[in-house]
């Protein structure tokens, strides 16, 4: 029988009270060790790159999904009759998020709405590189799309992976461990 330890040798939920002898779930087990396991900037870095890779996915499948004629008439989001790129609200993010850097507090630093600007501003600019690229739009064009989609998927799930190191491996054994365990 599997005694459940940690990377420091100690059960995953040792060091969380229980509350009137109810047993921590596994999601405050989770919690605790995403708090134990990572400082601020590593949970920073995580949730970045996880925002990155979930932005990239939903941008490409909702571009598809506007190509084959649902959604918007004219295919996107129009302003003043010229298409207006998703690489704009991008810049948009990243600046944001830099005049949270330079005139933020430390605590506005960390929240992690600014994590998530920051690797889903990066997904937008990003998912249309071959257009800044190229300077036309390319958007759509094979050549154009296919090295960039492969490349930044596997560079998105990898930085997730490896930005979260310290975490995965009591991640998995938190919940792989049994309910009270």
């Amino acid at each position: 029988m599997s005694d459940h330890r940690g990377l420091s040798g100690v059960a995953p939920d040792a060091g969380i009270p229980s509350e009137n002898g109810v047993k921590k779930t596994r999601w405050d087990r989770l919690r605790h060790e995403w708090h134990h396991r990572l400082d601020p900037s590593e949970q920073s870095a995580v949730i970045s790159w996880a925002a990155f890779t979930a932005t990239f996915g939903s941008v490409r499948v909702l571009t598809h999904w506007i190509r084959a004629g649902h959604g918007p008439a004219g295919g996107g989001i129009s302003l003043g009759g010229r298409h207006f790129h998703h690489y704009n609200i991008g810049i948009a993010l990243l600046g944001a998020v830099g005049a949270v850097a330079t005139r933020g507090s430390e605590k506005d630093r960390r929240h992690p709405a600014v994590a998530i600007a920051y690797g889903s501003g990066g997904a937008l600019i990003v998912d249309e590189l071959a257009l800044l690229l190229d300077l036309e739009d390319v958007y759509w064009a094979k050549e154009g799309r296919t090295s960039v989609d492969a490349a930044v998927a596997v560079i998105a799930a990898g930085a997730t992976f490896f930005a979260g190191l310290p975490f995965w491996p009591s991640a998995g054994k938190v919940l792989g461990a049994p309910v009270g365990g």
